[in-house]
């Protein structure tokens, strides 16, 4: 059975509705638990779940939905976005605390295996670590209304460690190389998510 989770406060404060998570005909497994969540971009003065750093590239009102659901061994995470600014690509990371006033309040990129070498003050850039089979990556690209969706399913599935949220970054893919693992340039708005 799916389990479908909405942010409340925000369905209230915005009279967002949501749809039957089964109505695509599609069954999940037995041992898939997914949950559904839905921010609307807030100027950061003024948000509480979702945040805008950069009004331009990431409009007040953009609404961003979270879907993340459990296989055998792995999770499954879809960020879809509507009215973000069109046809452009931005790179979005689970991050390991919930969005703040500002973009660094988010910390760094959630690793299912921790980077030893890594602190708060210097994330993890080492391939081995900071990877899209370790963290979770995705790539969105807008259509000319500014929708898109982005899907990746990792190895792994999350235990008492859960993210606390995702990222968008303004560079539409995010660099492999070492030293710079993980890098997508600046972050442009933050949605709090319970991954759960």
């Amino acid at each position: 059975m799916r389990i479908v989770i909405a942010l409340a406060a925000v369905c209230v404060a915005v009279g967002c509705g949501g749809g039957d998570p089964g109505s695509d005909g599609a069954k999940p497994s037995a041992e898939e638990v997914g949950s559904r969540e839905i921010g609307v971009l807030a100027p950061a003065e003024a948000a509480d779940v979702a945040f805008t750093y950069d009004p331009e590239a990431a409009p007040p009102g953009a609404e961003l939905e979270l879907e993340v659901s459990r296989g055998d061994g792995s999770t499954t995470v879809r960020l879809s976005a509507d009215l973000l600014q069109p046809n452009r690509g931005y790179a979005a990371h689970a991050h390991t605390d919930p969005c703040g006033r500002d973009g660094t309040d988010a910390g760094p990129h959630y690793q299912h295996e921790v980077d030893p070498a890594a602190t708060p003050e210097r994330p993890s850039v080492d391939p081995a670590y900071a990877n899209p089979h370790n963290e979770i990556w995705l790539e969105l690209t807008t259509d000319g209304q500014g929708n898109g969706v982005a899907v990746t399913t990792v190895p792994f599935v999350f235990d008492d460690r859960v993210p606390s949220s995702i990222v968008l970054h303004e560079q539409p893919t995010t660099e492999t190389g070492h030293g710079r693992a993980g890098s997508a340039g600046a972050r442009l708005a933050c949605f709090t998510a319970s991954f759960r």
